[in-house]
């Protein structure tokens, strides 16, 4: 009896304390961005006293006023100067352009990297898991392998960050009406948080996904 009772307390307590743990560190991670200020202008010289969270809010503003600035012409030159600047630097500029790429892929608004889940059978015939869509493999790629592909992003359990890219026929992926974060939390949670079911699911049918080359798109 005591161990139902402690296994019930330990539900509720436990993603609480896992959720404000994940707060507090990127708390504490993005106060940390203020010791690059001037030891005069930081907030416990300034107020008088240390401001939890001033870090993240510092961080969120400088990211908005950059974008605002990157929106209008003056900006844009500045842009293509600073990315000029980090592509005369060895080294530095073939980790700053695969990130920029990738970060372009995947936050681009008009983009559907990550924005579709599809079922494909991996590792092997007859073994089902579900993939996100990223792109196309480009006409260099799609020379080599024939037909239209599609590439998909295989996650591993339950670090999704690491996982499997792809190449496969459309025909081959299996359309489900499943969010992005419901897949997400089905690989984190090893299967264990399945996706809900107040979507009803599609019939089988081929995927109808968008193959655009890389330059059809911002970012690829």
């Amino acid at each position: 009896m005591l161990k139902k009772y402690f296994i019930t307390g330990l539900l509720i307590w436990l993603p609480l304390a896992v959720t404000l743990w994940i707060i507090d560190f990127v708390v504490t991670t993005m106060d940390r961005t203020l010791l690059l200020l001037p030891p005069s202008w930081r907030p416990e010289v300034v107020f008088g006293m240390h401001l939890p969270g001033f870090g993240l809010v510092a961080s969120v503003l400088l990211i908005l006023a950059t974008g605002l600035l990157a929106r209008n012409f003056l900006g844009q030159r500045l842009l293509r100067w600073w990315e000029g600047l980090v592509g005369r630097i060895p080294i530095v500029n073939s980790i700053y352009s695969s990130v920029k790429q990738v970060s372009d892929t995947m936050l681009a608004q008009k983009g559907n990297a990550f924005r579709k889940v599809v079922l494909v059978e991996f590792p092997q015939r007859g073994q089902w898991t579900m993939a996100f869509v990223v792109g196309a493999p480009g006409e260099r790629l799609g020379e080599h392998l024939g037909a239209e592909k599609v590439t998909v992003y295989v996650p591993t359990a339950p670090n999704p960050t690491s996982g499997y890219v792809i190449m496969a026929d459309p025909t081959e992926l299996r359309d489900i009406d499943v969010s992005v974060d419901e897949a997400f939390k089905f690989h984190v949670s090893l299967g264990v948080v399945a996706p809900t079911e107040s979507g009803r699911r599609r019939p089988h049918r081929p995927a109808a996904l968008t193959t655009e080359g890389p330059g059809e798109s911002a970012g690829r």
